[in-house]
């Protein structure tokens, strides 16, 4: 479904990934994991569109989409779900909800998307009227994904969903991923909770200093020496 190959990016003169490679079958759950710094957020804007790599390829199905403008991107079927949220913090909840859909031109699946981001988070639907901007850290979580929905992706990069949250929110944000996953959305997941990520995930990648240095089914991982000690701390 989703390529990435011997992609390198930098910021201007600093060089943040070299030649990372990683693949997402169609309905997978795979996570990118790695320390602050490592490269994880870089590689989701690579793929989203929103910087340009200085090496390699991404590929979609196939198709290079390397060239492509972010919003073209976006049209490819592909989500991103950044970090900092980047909600409209002065319009409501469904009004964020509504816009995350603009380039889908059926009403009719406009709402049935609306219908499910309520299904998925019920305490949007309720505080559906409420301003973006009164919510709690957990509340926007959901918003930014739930707006991610509307677009009805095929494919979603999810930044870092449970930083800052309280644990059961953190449960709560993390069934819906699964869910996601249950409905046939391939997920591309960065996340720092690295023991529940591979509790949840189908294969991760570990990435530091800007380099894959691990890759497998999920599960393996949580067993290899290297993930226990500098991860999990055992």
């Amino acid at each position: 479904m989703l390529e990435i190959k011997n992609i390198s990016a930098s910021y201007g003169f600093l060089q943040v990934l070299w030649d990372v490679s990683l693949k997402v079958e169609r309905g997978e759950f795979v996570a990118l994991l790695g320390p602050n710094g490592a490269g994880k957020t870089t590689t989701l804007k690579t793929i989203a569109g929103l910087l340009q790599p200085i090496g390699g390829d991404v590929l979609l199905e196939g198709k290079s989409i390397i060239d492509l403008p972010a919003h073209l991107i976006n049209k490819q079927k592909i989500s991103y779900i950044s970090e900092k949220l980047n909600l409209f913090t002065a319009m409501t909840i469904e009004e964020n909800l509504i816009l995350g859909g603009y380039t889908i031109k059926d009403n009719d699946k406009k709402k049935e998307s609306l219908a499910f981001v309520y299904e998925l988070f019920p305490r949007l639907e309720e505080r559906k009227k409420q301003l973006a901007g009164t919510l709690s850290g957990g509340e926007r979580k959901m918003l930014a994904i739930g707006r991610g929905i509307m677009s009805s992706p095929e494919v979603m990069l999810v930044d870092e969903p449970s930083l800052g949250l309280a644990p059961n929110l953190t449960v709560d944000v993390f069934d819906a991923l699964k869910t996601l996953v249950t409905r046939g959305v391939t997920i591309l997941l960065v996340e720092q909770n690295v023991y529940t990520t591979l509790k949840i995930t189908d294969r991760a990648y570990v990435l530091e200093h800007g380099k894959i240095v691990s890759e497998g089914v999920s599960a393996d991982l949580l067993t290899q020496p290297h993930i226990k000690q500098a991860y999990l701390g055992i």
